[in-house]
């Protein structure tokens, strides 16, 4: 089975990240956990920074799904360990150097429209960003097979319809020592990304 890999130029004066987008339920150290609130509150406008378990104001979709609109809600974020990465299957001589991986969980829900968006639509503009400033930005690179503990592929095509919600997990590959510290989300060249920031 191939996986795509979702390699990165950082942002300027920042190293470069590479994100695996794959499903998972979890390993490693627990950086933050909300407990997966299934009742969370309504987005506040104009909001930039939310608390893990908040979902994202509205997001409309691409030319192709424009009359929809969806949110995307980080729940749950841990870091994997280097083990993690050693046992994925990945090619690590394509990768720049020493990573780990950070799993975050996301529930992707669509609000609205009449045209279904794809989940790897939802889920294509996170972000981690690390203690140092680093950032990631997917861009699709075939780098082979990639499994994670306990963390079975989504399916990325899948298509979810006005009232539908999917559950994924994307997991991030980070440069060793540095600490994930927020989950962000870029909306293009016209908004301001929004950020939950972590504790610890």
């Amino acid at each position: 089975m191939s996986m795509w890999i979702r390699v990165v130029p950082a942002a300027a004066g920042a190293l470069t990240l590479a994100a695996v987008l794959t499903g998972c339920n979890g390993s490693g150290g627990s950086v933050t956990d909300n407990g997966g609130s299934s009742s969370a509150p309504a987005p506040v406008k104009d909001k930039t920074s939310y608390r893990l378990g908040e979902p994202s104001p509205p997001q409309e979709g691409m030319t192709t799904t424009a009359d929809s609109r969806y949110t995307v809600t980080p729940t749950k974020v841990q870091m994997g360990t280097e083990a993690d990465v050693e046992n994925s299957g990945l090619d690590t001589t394509q990768l720049p150097g020493p990573r780990v991986p950070v799993y975050v969980w996301s529930t992707l829900t669509h609000k609205s429209g009449k045209t279904a968006v794809k989940v790897d639509e939802m889920d294509n503009n996170l972000v981690i960003r690390t203690d140092r400033g680093d950032r990631t930005k997917a861009l699709f690179v075939l780098m082979g097979d990639a499994t994670w503990p306990n963390c079975p592929a989504p399916d990325s095509e899948k298509e979810l319809s006005a009232g539908e919600s999917a559950e994924i997990c994307t997991a991030f590959l980070i440069t060793r020592g540095e600490k994930a510290a927020a989950v962000e989300l870029t909306q293009g060249y016209s908004g301001e990304p929004l950020e939950w920031p972590l504790k610890g």
